[in-house]
Parts: C-alpha cells; sequence; structure tokens
C-alpha cells in the first residue's frame, strides 16, 4: 500500500494469566520496524491490545492514513463493532483492561485508523514474525512489569 502506514501486531502469554509480550511490524514504504516488549505477569488480551498501542505511540505522524492488522478477535471487534465506546459510556463497569482502552480511546482521534482481522498460526508472514517476537518477549529474561494489571489483580507483586 503506497501512501499508508502497515502495522501488525500479536501478543503472547504463557499461561494466561503469565509472562507475556507483544510483537510488532510496522511498514510504511520501503522502511520497515521491529518492536517486542515482554511483562512478567500479564494477559493474552492485554498484550493484544497493548502491542496496538505501543505501536500508535511510536508513530511519529498523523498525516498518513494507517492500517492496523491482528488476529485479536477481542481487539478488532471490540474497536470495529465500537463496543469500547459503549464500554466508557458505561464507565467501563464490568469490563477487564478499562486502563489500556481508556489509553487506546485517548490515542484514537489523533489517526485515520483501519482495522484487519488476520487468522493467526496461518502462514501470514507478518502475523507469524509478529507472533515469533512476542513469544520471543514473554520468554525473554528481561520482563517489565504490567503495572495496570498487577494493581488492578492485587498480586502482591508491587
Amino acid at each position: 500500500m503506497i501512501n499508508c502506514i502497515q502495522i501488525y501486531t500479536d501478543g503472547s502469554s504463557r499461561g494466561n494469566p503469565g509472562p507475556g509480550g507483544f510483537g510488532i511490524v510496522m511498514k510504511f514504504g520501503a522502511n520497515e520496524k521491529t518492536v517486542s516488549k515482554g511483562y512478567r505477569l500479564t494477559t493474552n488480551n492485554r498484550m493484544e491490545l497493548w502491542a496496538v498501542i505501543h505501536a500508535l505511540e511510536l508513530l511519529n505522524t498523523n498525516k498518513y492514513p494507517i492500517h492496523i492488522y491482528s488476529d485479536s478477535k477481542y481487539v478488532i471487534e471490540s474497536i470495529e463493532k465500537k463496543w469500547v465506546w459503549a464500554w466508557e459510556k458505561k464507565g467501563f463497569k464490568g469490563k477487564k483492561n478499562e486502563d489500556l482502552w481508556r489509553k487506546y480511546l485517548q490515542l484514537h482521534p489523533n489517526y485515520t485508523l483501519t482495522f484487519h482481522w488476520v487468522k493467526g498460526h496461518a502462514g501470514h508472514p507478518e502475523n507469524e514474525r509478529c507472533d515469533v517476537l512476542a513469544v520471543q518477549a514473554a520468554t525473554s529474561t528481561n520482563l517489565g512489569i504490567d503495572e495496570g494489571y498487577e494493581k488492578i489483580q492485587g498480586t502482591g507483586l508491587l
């Protein structure tokens, strides 16, 4: 795609909850960037959503349309079916990952976003790369703290 930014994301959790990570592949023209990050205790859905948020936070322009590809129906449907805005109106009552959804909602108006669901583990090259990055991040020895998750869960790890 010419004159658009392509973002591919995936999340992983080794146990749910458990150590987790996300992987991102960002493309613009001939330029490509990969990013990953791991956390000591989190969930798969948090990593899927956090990958999208982190990718948007890395952008230094909103000049181009952005196409985001994810194998997470949780993320794609929550946005495309506008569920997240209904959750926000109801104060996220009973909904998980409120902290991350609020971050996403702050970023959303700044960009022209189109979301695409891709089937995971089906040979899509960028999705497979993101999966490898996410698993490597989740299984690394350099794991960060998903403070939003650990505070909400009261794990006592913080």
